[in-house]
């Protein structure tokens, strides 16, 4: 590949997992491919000391708000937390998210880590398309007030805080009662997360282009506990009851927030996506066989 572009005319933002040899590995070769094509690159300074960076590369405070600002991608390197993590940068900047799958599953992630120079390439030549994924934003309530909002690209799970005690919920939808049970936590996810905590809670597997909202039980004690299928439009309610233990409220497995008996957690859908780039159209079948390595031999198709 040849030089043909003005390095200050574009950018790319990498986020990695500096924590792994391999994170680290493949942000030295995604560097070195974009600065070789005249692709700017810039990281945080937080991570720069663990990362081999030529001089040329801009470093950026984590806390500054436009910390990618002018950057047309954001380039993730590392397994589902990181890329969790980087869709965090992605929705508060609009800015699309590429996953370079460097741990398990990765789910969020549009490539492996030997694709690394494919990812190099597409980025260059600007081969890439752009989708929008459903999220959920998350409001607690205490006492009529609403004490915290987040929001989450996955799911928004309640639990419980301890492990002796189960938590004692009741589930709405809409502004109505569906049912209520003594459980370890309840996952609300969007399609995206049908994959991830809801998945291993036993929900459905949701194909991304299908817009709805997930209400998954975990473990819990009650002839009627069967996951949730609702409208994107559907408001989604979580009441933790009077003289239950203290529940917690997770995002993402990223941010949390202790619950109180008596506390009332809604979800719906949420006023900003996460946008992603996708490199190719595999189709979401192809995706989930390959991620699990479901055995698909003796299937003959369609006749044709």
């Amino acid at each position: 590949m040849t030089q043909t572009h003005d390095p200050k005319s574009r950018t790319v933002f990498l986020l990695a997992h500096t924590g792994r040899p391999a994170a680290i590995r493949s942000a030295e070769l995604v560097v070195q491919g974009l600065l070789r094509c005249g692709i700017g690159v810039r990281v945080l300074a937080a991570e720069a000391s663990d990362l081999p960076l030529p001089p040329e590369v801009d470093l950026v405070d984590e806390a500054a708000p436009g910390s990618l600002d002018s950057c047309e991608l954001l380039i993730v390197l590392g397994g589902d937390g990181t890329l969790l993590r980087g869709a965090e940068f992605a929705r508060a900047s609009g800015v699309p998210m590429l996953g370079v799958n460097l741990g398990r599953v990765g789910f969020l992630a549009e490539a492996e880590r030997d694709d690394l120079d494919k990812v190099v390439d597409r980025v260059v030549t600007r081969s890439y398309e752009v989708e929008e994924r459903m999220t959920v934003d998350v409001s607690v309530h205490t006492n009529g007030d609403v004490v915290h909002r987040d929001w989450a690209l996955n799911e928004a799970a309640v639990q419980k805080d301890s492990a002796e005690r189960m938590l004692e919920v009741v589930l709405e939808v809409d502004g109505r009662p569906v049912t209520g049970f003594g459980c370890d936590g309840i996952v609300c996810a969007t399609p995206t997360g049908s994959t991830a905590y809801a998945f291993s809670a036993g929900g459905p597997v949701v194909w991304p282009e299908v817009e709805a909202l997930l209400m998954v039980p975990i473990s819990a004690h009650a002839l009627f506990a069967k996951p949730l299928v609702t409208s994107p439009d559907s408001v989604l309610a979580v009441e933790v009851q009077p003289g239950t233990p203290v529940g917690v409220l997770w995002c993402d497995g990223r941010r949390t927030m202790e619950l109180p008996p008596g506390a009332r957690v809604e979800v719906r859908r949420g006023a900003v996506p996460v946008r992603l780039a996708r490199l190719h159209h595999a189709n979401f079948t192809d995706r989930l066989v390959a991620k699990f390595a479901l055995p698909v031999a003796g299937w003959r198709g369609a006749p044709v």
